[in-house]
């Protein structure tokens, strides 16, 4: 099992990072080459960077994927095509992406496009609090310890 995260935009890495660090788990960030770090990070982190463009990191997860991962992406449509792949995809609000919701999630982004492509206003996201990191991770750690007793 490795956690797998799509790295661009994601508000949970450091959270991701230290599961992976109790875990003893691999971690793998895809991200795009403006997010290069000269920062050092411990060994079981690797970072994987893309070109610049809409959608590299996310052809590059789907490439990278193995059985078993574990993958943490705000993006639908990656996750909708991360679903047939016998991974499991979760948003950094700890809800997993499911085969039986992921239509309504992309339907809804497309209502949102649509109206803003009209020039109507849509409500964004609610800021990201230090309640929603911490139910994230403790989300993601019992699903993490579940996974190692099956």
């Amino acid at each position: 099992m490795r956690l797998i995260i799509d790295g661009d935009g994601s508000p949970v890495k450091n959270e991701i990072i230290e599961l992976g660090k109790e875990f003893s788990l691999p971690v793998v960030i895809v991200t795009s080459i403006d997010h290069f770090t000269t920062k050092d990070y411990p060994d079981f982190i690797e970072f994987i960077y893309v070109d610049k463009g809409a959608d590299g990191a996310d052809y590059r997860i789907v490439k990278e994927i193995k059985e078993g991962d574990l993958i943490f992406t705000q993006d639908y449509g990656l996750a909708s095509l991360l679903l047939s792949k016998n991974v499991r995809i979760f948003h950094h609000n700890g809800k997993e992406y499911l085969k039986e919701t992921i239509d309504s999630l992309l339907t809804q982004r497309y209502i949102g496009a649509q109206m803003r492509k009209a020039g109507k206003r849509t409500k964004g996201p609610k800021a990201f609090t230090k309640e929603d990191r911490l139910f994230f991770k403790e989300t993601i750690r019992k699903m993490i310890k579940f996974e190692g007793e099956k």
